[in-house]
């Protein structure tokens, strides 16, 4: 395996087209540039003329949709610790819209501390025993000795900031 480095736009970007949680940036780029294992290298003529086309934002039913399915997914189930469901909720909401996700994790702090940060040093500069943990699927950290209270706040700030419906809200903060 080969290592590349990407500039963080772009990195968002690959990102931003994860279609489940745990898929690789090569997964995400294989689909993206409809490239299988062992095929060979396109030509350069065809390398100028391949274009990437961003993937159409989800509608806000989508978006319920998708969150509701969470909720009754096998995987969400079968996590017994609120800090595994807080995780998958966050990889969740930066999939349905990276933007929205970044805006409202920007405003989220607390006194002293950085709740997200896009390195993990970052949160340790901020607090003392923060235990960053790199949220799958998104070029985010966040802290995670906080008590569960205070990860549903997270996620309801998050949720509200999105505009969910406030009944999904209270659902989902619920099963954290």
């Amino acid at each position: 395996m080969k290592t590349i480095e990407v500039d963080e736009e772009l990195y968002r970007y690959i990102a931003s087209h994860t279609q489940h949680i745990g898929e690789s940036a090569s997964d995400i780029l294989r689909r993206m540039l409809k490239f299988t294992a062992g095929q060979s290298a396109p030509t350069r003529q065809a390398e100028t003329t391949a274009t990437v086309q961003p993937a159409a934002a989800p509608t806000a039913r989508d978006r319920v949709r998708t969150l509701r399915e969470l909720l009754l997914s096998d995987e969400y189930a079968e996590q017994n610790k609120a800090i595994n469901r807080f995780m998958l909720v966050l990889s969740t909401l930066y999939v349905l819209s990276p933007q929205e996700f970044a805006a409202a994790t920007e405003s989220l702090h607390g006194r002293t501390r950085v709740y997200f940060a896009g390195d993990q040093q970052t949160l340790i500069q901020h607090g003392t025993h923060t235990k960053p943990k790199h949220i799958p699927g998104t070029p985010y950290w966040v802290i995670t000795n906080t008590n569960t209270g205070r990860k549903r706040s997270m996620i309801e700030h998050i949720m509200q900031t999105m505009q969910f419906p406030s009944e999904l809200t209270e659902k989902v903060c619920g099963t954290i």
